[in-house]
């Protein structure tokens, strides 16, 4: 509570608290999410090709959902893609998804391959804000996700910037890496998110037509080799360098020419995560 300023009032502040409690669940670096529910979860890929919006055709993104498919597969996931669909279609097919029943799934992952601006994606008719998208699937709009991964990927422009090369300095790198993790017995109901972008806010992100998006080729390469060993957020780390050391070579706009990409990622996750192979074991096998 903070004083006001007139006449004596007082204005209550509601970044303030007088306490706070704290679960004594283990809060162990260890911890990690079970992984072994009888089905590993759904998977939704949004892929938008064709526009009737102004805006160019995303050649070479049909590439990218077969590879981004069959990764899944191979991960344990049921995938459901759908192309080239309007604003309201692909909400319809988020809010079926979001009032699912999930309780027998690990996790849920949904993937949006498309133009972009800002923290906006399209769909083949005009813009859908990424917060209306993840918003449906807190864990008070989607109760049998809450305490379970939510891993949310945007293939996209997010900005109009050019990336510029520079030349990194000599170091020593440190291979040490500590994961803050806990079981607690309340979550916030924005906690488990973890948004991965091909692209740091501001920036272009580049697609071959051929070959596919960097981001998603890098990525769908990590998880075919790592993806039932590495711990997410490392995975994720290794595609962040793999792209950065990509160039531009054959533009179609000159002043592409040797620009770079930085993928990003923020995350809510509040244990470590693994994609293992699933066992008979319901320990969660970290």
């Amino acid at each position: 509570m903070s004083a006001g300023t007139g006449g004596g009032e007082r204005t209550e502040n509601p970044t303030v608290t007088d306490g706070s409690s704290r679960s004594s669940s283990d809060l162990g670096p260890a911890a990690c999410y079970t992984m072994n529910r009888k089905t590993r979860g759904l998977a939704l890929i949004f892929n938008q090709e064709y526009f009737e919006v102004n805006m160019s055709t995303r050649r070479g993104t049909r590439v990218d959902r077969n590879n981004l498919e069959k990764t899944l597969t191979g991960l344990g996931f049921e995938v459901l893609c759908y192309n080239d669909y309007t604003k309201a279609k692909v909400l319809s097919e988020i809010t079926k998804a979001a009032t699912a029943d999930h309780s027998e799934a690990d996790c849920f992952l949904l993937a949006f391959m498309s133009h972009g601006e800002d923290e906006n994606v399209y769909a083949s008719d005009g813009q859908i804000s990424i917060r209306d998208i993840t918003a449906m699937f807190k864990g008070t709009e989607c109760p049998s996700l809450a305490g379970k991964p939510k891993i949310f990927i945007w293939q996209a422009c997010r900005g109009r910037e050019f990336d510029d090369p520079v030349t990194a300095c000599s170091a020593t790198e440190s291979e040490e890496n500590e994961v803050e993790a806990g079981a607690v017995q309340t979550l916030p109901a924005g906690a488990d998110f973890i948004m991965c972008y091909s692209v740091a806010e501001g920036y272009y992100s580049f697609r071959d037509t051929a070959l596919g998006s960097w981001f998603i080729q890098d990525l769908c390469e990590v998880l075919q080799q790592f993806g039932d060993s590495l711990e997410f957020v490392d995975l994720l780390t290794l595609v962040n360098r793999k792209v950065s050391m990509r160039s531009v070579e054959n533009p179609q706009d000159p002043k592409a020419f040797g620009k770079k990409q930085m993928p990003c990622f923020a995350s809510m996750l509040t244990k470590q995560l693994y994609f293992h192979k699933k066992s008979n074991s319901s320990r969660p096998l970290c």
